[in-house]
């Protein structure tokens, strides 16, 4: 069987089944549709996907070149991480933030990819499917965690919210649409709000954790590695002990006794929830001429809007890089979201919030989330071109997110910041170690509150409010937080590996020239 129209067949059935995937891949051709999380429509894309994998299991991965080779296994992990996370991980049974259309809408709303009046007529798709949309979910949702019902509340409410704020203004560039668009913007913030009051009535009454054996195995769906979660688990133990002697020398560099108080007089320099935003421009800047004066990586000249992360999108993390997908033919931004502290806390945790995210803090997590982060990478690997779309469609978190650590790295060692920076980077470096410590001790081990936030604030020296955030996040979610420090030790083994003789701009292009694939598959499409 022929691999290559094989692969675009499946592909296709993927997006089409999926609009959050068609999001993140860049195709429009499914702008109008919210994903149908019914018993039958799941129930279909199961259908499919077992199809998609008995017909990859015919093709012959030996008789194809190494890069197909490759995407053959990257799209075979794709369907049946598929069948996993519908027939195993059930997460639309019991996250009601599955059923979060905010995304779906943001990105009509907020990338100029067509002219308004294309995005208003998919819009008022999207707009229209929400009320039987919010159905299924209540239908479906009867056995939450506490942890998921909160944080939907909020999201919610923000998904509400941006359709009052946003959609009316797009609407008075098209007049004409009003008569659609606007009677299905007004029942659609109705039963958004609707639904967030039934969300704020409901009982948690799930433990977020999974359990050994289900996390275990996404685990080995999200990361695709050969590393067991035994040695994942020794690894980490083991850099944990190693970044703690390089901070507590790097802490002695700057004239301090003690790694705690090198870091207290780093965060005395902090912004604040009108600043955050500007001090991540101004770092932008310098982290872009920072990689052009010292060779570092091929820039582009992609825009990148930075902005204040929106109300639908917070409560899991501070800051995040939302792309436009490899499969995007129109000239759009990626955005740079950064979340200021959350409203609702003490003037205690809001001052702790901004001493973790002070101004070096800011420094390396604009270097992680864009320059020469997710947004350098995300934009070298949207120029990847293969005999099909499977790259597109199958980008590796563990290699987005280990590039980004290891690009803090990579700056820190060529000094920018200075050795102030260089603190913020091994501080990064015992959070990304320790994400994968808690992301494993909760959901296998029943690890509690009170030790995670100690293990988080004294190894790691954390500020108790960033603490508290990623005790909320490791609930939240499962096996993400451990794609960093996965991410971080075999990306940065394969920078290693720079044969002799090649620049260094060269080979971190040769790195980010194949798409996102997983560490273990750009090692072979490198040889190394």
């Amino acid at each position: 069987m022929e691999f290559a129209p094989l692969a675009e067949h499946i592909v296709d059935a993927v997006l089409e089944a999926d609009p959050l995937a068609a999001l993140y891949a860049g195709d429009h051709r499914f702008d109008d549709r919210l994903p149908d999380l019914s018993p039958e429509g799941v129930g279909a894309d199961v259908t499919m996907l077992r199809e998609a994998a008995h017909a990859l299991s015919q093709v012959d991965p030996d008789g194809l070149d190494p890069a197909e080779r490759v995407d053959h296994e990257i799209l075979t992990s794709i369907v049946d991480r598929g069948i996993f996370e519908r027939t195993e991980v059930r997460g639309h049974e019991w996250n009601p933030l599955r059923h979060n259309p905010g995304a779906l809408l943001h990105a009509l709303i907020a990338r100029p990819f067509a002219p308004v009046d294309e995005r208003l007529t998919a819009l008022a798709g999207r707009l229209a499917a929400i009320p039987d949309s919010l159905a299924t979910a209540r239908a479906l949702l009867d056995d939450c965690t506490q942890v998921h019902l909160e944080t939907g509340v909020g999201q919610f409410r923000g998904t509400a919210d941006l359709i009052r704020s946003q959609v009316p203004p797009l609407v008075e560039q098209v007049p004409g649409l009003a008569p659609v668009v606007t009677p299905l913007a007004e029942r659609a913030v109705a039963e958004l709000d609707s639904f967030a009051d039934w969300l704020s009535r409901q009982k948690g009454v799930r433990d977020p954790r999974l359990g050994r054996k289900l996390w275990e195995a996404r685990l080995w769906h999200t990361l695709d590695t050969h590393l067991s979660a035994a040695q994942i688990m020794d690894r980490a133990e083991a850099t944990l002990e190693r970044v703690t002697q390089e901070i507590t020398e790097a802490a002695r560099a700057l004239g301090h006794d003690s790694v705690r108080a090198a870091l207290r007089a780093l965060s005395d320099e902090h912004p604040n929830d009108e600043t955050i935003v500007d001090l991540a421009r101004t770092t932008m800047m310098e982290t872009t001429e920072f990689v052009r004066e010292h060779d570092l990586v091929s820039l582009v000249d992609d825009p990148c809007v930075l902005e204040v992360m929106p109300e639908f999108a917070r409560g899991v993390a501070v800051a995040y890089c939302d792309a436009p997908g490899p499969l995007e033919t129109a000239d759009v931004p990626t955005f740079y979201c950064i979340a200021p502290a959350p409203a609702d806390w003490s003037p205690e945790l809001i001052e702790s919030f901004y001493r973790e995210y002070n101004d070096h803090m800011i420094r390396n997590l604009t270097v992680h989330e864009a320059m020469p982060g997710h947004f350098l990478q995300l934009a070298h690997a949207r120029r990847y071109r293969g005999s099909t779309r499977v790259r597109a469609l199958g980008a590796s978190g563990v290699f987005i997110e280990g590039w980004a650590v290891y690009a803090e790295e990579v700056m820190a060692d060529h000094g920018f910041g200075g050795p102030e920076m260089r603190m913020q980077q091994l501080k990064m470096q015992l959070r990304s170690t320790i994400n994968a410590l808690i992301d494993q001790l909760i959901h296998c081990e029943g690890l509690g509150e009170a030790d995670a936030m100690a293990l988080m604030t004294e190894r790691g020296f954390q500020e108790a409010g960033e603490a508290a955030g990623k005790w909320r996040r490791a609930l939240l979610t499962s096996t993400q937080l451990s794609t960093y420090f996965v991410g971080y030790a075999e990306v940065s083994a394969i920078g290693r590996a720079r044969p002799s003789g090649t620049p260094l701009r060269a080979w971190h292009d040769a790195m980010l020239a194949q798409g996102s694939p997983a560490p273990r598959h750009l090692r072979t499409l490198l040889d190394v």
